[in-house]
């Protein structure tokens, strides 16, 4: 694009306060998040919007806000819905499950579980519950949201127990007794565990498909889910307020899903094959983003900035780690872990202080034991050769989850 977009797009924004200054100079420069949030709502506000806002057509919300600050975002209503369900039923290995009607069940953060309970009691004119029941947490006629605690390692058996009566329940609706599983990888994996550990594994109902759209899923969890539920798993990529933008295969190899969107990818550094996302999309007639620096980072097939050669998606942008070997992000770590052992589940990283010394790698397991020792020596030469630092290994149980209901690969504090 190189700082221009199409004169489509020019005219699709003309009215938009934040872009008025790049249209006047022929010049787009990149579109950073805090730009957007500069004077909000009134950068994006006009008599277009004032309208769909009054009417209902568009509406506020806020991102999760993981790994950066939340985002005021404007939008249609249920926006990143119709565009997973949009995806869903194009999609070559799961589309049938969309056509024959299964229900959707989603396991993922506590937060959205919460964010759903409170759009009901809205329409209500109720107080939302501490403990929304099943009907409570129904987004629509065909999705139900499962989760009510935030970290899911902490579930008791009368959790995965509720949970695997609500999926059967949602089974059972469909006279082919088939259903859709919608999760954050990680939270899904637990409730396997779980099952697993606590002897449910014979009462938990096989999907027909499994998709996982909402945080970076780890190649050791996508095997691990693989090997238990016995369907397609495959993943979206996306955000809040773009949209779903690729889609893996059951092979798990990504394909653009670029409805009214275009890509840029500019290297993270100088020479890195890792590659920021660079973002112009008018999916949202409200919101319309141009050369938006998304945060996340990809790798393509041959290093080079193809938007169509994307081969993974690598973490967040913001999470990159400097060491003596150059940036590292959350897929190179990834990647070093499925190498040295697929027993890892949970890994957090924890950088030097400043006085030096060794990496920390902290780590759970899926069958609670450490590693044993040629599986933990392989660990820490692995990623020790990827950060040009020393490596120590720590089993642990339990790594807490965040605050927004994700894990961050990456530990915030630098002393250990």
């Amino acid at each position: 694009m190189n700082g221009q977009p199409s004169p489509d797009i020019v005219d699709q924004i003309r009215d938009i306060p934040l872009y008025r200054t790049s249209i006047e100079n022929g010049f787009f420069p990149i579109l950073e998040k805090p730009e957007t949030a500069r004077g909000f709502p009134d950068n994006w506000m006009t008599p277009r919007l004032a309208r769909a806002l009054e009417d209902g057509a568009a509406e506020f919300v806020l991102s999760t806000g993981t790994n950066h600050a939340r985002m005021q975002i404007i939008r249609p209503p249920y926006f990143l819905l119709k565009s997973y369900y949009a995806l869903w039923s194009e999609h070559p290995d799961i589309a049938e499950t969309w056509h024959q009607g299964c229900h959707r069940v989603s396991l993922t953060t506590v937060l959205a579980t919460e964010h759903v309970a409170r759009v009901n009691a809205k329409k209500r004119g109720t107080t939302p519950s501490p403990a929304p029941s099943l009907e409570d947490r129904r987004l629509d006629g065909r999705t139900v949201y499962l989760n009510l605690a935030l970290d899911p390692d902490l579930w008791e058996r009368p959790d995965a127990e509720r949970m695997i009566a609500e999926i059967r329940r949602e089974q059972d609706a469909h006279p082919l007794g088939r259903y859709h599983l919608d999760c954050s990888g990680y939270h899904l994996a637990h409730l396997v565990r779980k099952a697993v550990e606590w002897d449910l594994w014979d009462d938990f109902p096989q999907p027909a498909s499994v998709i996982t759209a909402y945080e970076y899923t780890p190649a050791n969890v996508r095997h691990y889910l693989e090997r238990h539920l016995r369907c397609p798993v495959v993943d979206l990529f996306g955000s809040t307020e773009l949209g779903y933008l690729y889609y893996s295969d059951r092979d798990g190899r990504y394909h653009p899903y670029l409805d009214r969107m275009s890509l840029e990818l500019i290297p993270v550094a100088q020479g890195s094959p890792v590659h920021s996302l660079i973002v112009t999309s008018v999916r949202n007639p409200y919101m319309p983003l141009i050369r938006y620096r998304s945060g996340d980072c990809v790798r393509t097939l041959d290093g080079s900035p193809d938007p169509a050669k994307v081969t993974r998606f690598c973490g967040r942008e913001k999470e990159l780690l400097p060491t003596p070997n150059g940036l590292v992000s959350h897929g190179d770590l990834d990647d070093r872990v499925r190498d040295a052992s697929p027993r890892v589940f949970l890994t957090r990283l924890h950088a030097p202080g400043d006085d030096g010394g060794p990496v920390r790698l902290r780590y759970t397991t899926f069958d609670g034991g450490p590693l044993e020792r040629a599986e933990n020596t392989a660990l820490e030469k692995l990623v020790g050769e990827l950060t040009g630092l020393r490596c120590e290994t720590e089993h642990r149980t339990h790594i807490p989850i965040g605050k927004s209901g994700k894990y961050a690969w990456l530990a915030t504090e630098r002393r250990m």
